[in-house]
């Protein structure tokens, strides 16, 4: 979990789900837990790098619908890059229930935008950091959450959503955050909310920065 939080996003999903059974796992667990030891022996020279030019905050956010079957909960996930290499990221389980992909991308991408928010204000912070600053733009797989994030109205039942969508049309309105759409391939926090194959992991990782030095 150490290396997880400071320099190894490629590992969140699997250490999440792991973590939610330390106080009794199974041979199973074990075996699991084997197979990351395994890939970080593998990797054990990536670093994190920010060689990237110019230096802007990007962010992307993506969301498994009901990844657990025993309570029915999605799984969230977002990653913001500067200069190239993750600066921030996250692999959560979603503590409420959502109808749909897009309700539970919706859920996500709300998380996303809280955490730019804090982001924003923490650059502003910095004297030398160029002000003003544009929009930061964070970027989802899923046309239905880009049209609900942009839409005045919002129209559902349930109150949970209903608050994520004035939360997030107020980023927007205000300028600090942008919604763009990303292909599936392309979303570089596709592998925070699911179990992916190891080349694909790894072609992840290489998008958020981590790199054998």
């Amino acid at each position: 979990m150490y290396a997880m939080i400071s320099t190894r996003p490629d590992i969140a999903y699997a250490v999440g789900k792991l973590s939610r059974y330390t106080s009794n796992p199974s041979s199973h667990h074990w075996q699991a837990l084997g197979r990351v030891f395994k890939y970080l022996k593998g990797t054990i020279d990536y670093r994190l790098s920010y060689l990237g030019f110019p230096s802007v905050i990007e962010g992307y956010s993506d969301a498994s619908w009901i990844t657990n079957l025993e309570d029915h909960s999605s799984t969230s996930g977002w990653v913001f890059l500067l200069g190239g290499g993750a600066i921030s990221w996250t692999s959560k389980k979603q503590t409420c229930i959502t109808h749909s992909t897009m309700e539970s991308e919706f859920v996500a991408l709300a998380s996303a935008g809280k955490e730019a928010e804090w982001l924003r204000n923490l650059l502003y912070d910095i004297p030398i950091w160029p002000k003003p600053m544009s929009p930061i733009s964070i970027r989802c797989d899923s046309e239905a959450t880009l049209a609900k994030a942009y839409s005045q109205v919002y129209n559902g039942k349930s109150r949970h959503l209903g608050v994520r969508h004035s939360m997030v049309r107020e980023l927007i309105v205000h300028g600090v955050i942008s919604i763009e759409y990303v292909r599936t391939q392309h979303n570089l926090a596709d592998h925070l909310t699911k179990g992916l194959g190891r080349d694909l992991v790894i072609g992840s990782a290489m998008g958020l920065g981590l790199k054998s030095i």
